[in-house]
């Protein structure tokens, strides 16, 4: 039997219900913490990403791109939403899109639920399954918004295509 990990991604205040909060990211809270709780109580690995950026945010490239300050490290917006927290998780700040430090986690069968699924879950999903092609690579569409519902129906469909269980 493979070792199954949840991976969420990006639930933070930011993203949920502050500097880019939607509808739909709060919609979909109580989802991911059923889903959370479901890979816990099977005793299954869970790793949490958080969007981080530093003060100079702004002079980045994406926040050229994204000019609105966000998941600056260390402060409220940059937590992990609460509720959604689990003491024996793993936390990996992640400083672009995509975390490219998958390759060192030996993933076997990985399900990603989170934030926003037309840019950071989109580009985890294609990394991990860029790294790791013949494990299972899911998306739980349930658990996952967009930063539109039109952009997310996209991504969701793009991951199709790359051979990503969306259900």
């Amino acid at each position: 039997m493979s070792k199954k990990t949840l991976i969420v991604i990006d639930m933070q205040n930011d993203f949920v219900d502050q500097a880019l909060g939607t509808p739909e990211a709060v919609a979909i809270v109580e989802n991911v913490k059923k889903k959370i709780a479901e890979f816990s109580s099977r005793g299954d690995e869970i790793i949490f990403t958080q969007d981080t950026h530093g003060e100079n945010y702004l002079e980045t490239n994406e926040g050229k791109h994204l000019p609105v300050v966000h998941c600056v490290d260390g402060t409220e917006g940059w937590k992990i939403y609460e509720g959604l927290e689990v003491k024996d998780a793993k936390y990996i700040k992640k400083y672009s899109f995509g975390f490219t430090g998958w390759k060192d986690y030996n993933l076997e069968d990985v399900e990603l639920v989170g934030l926003c699924t037309d840019i950071c879950v989109v580009s985890n999903a294609l990394i991990i399954k860029a790294l790791y092609p013949e494990i299972p690579v899911k998306v739980d569409s349930s658990c996952c918004a967009g930063v539109t519902p039109d952009s997310h129906k996209a991504a969701l469909e793009t991951m199709k295509m790359c051979q990503i269980e969306v259900y």
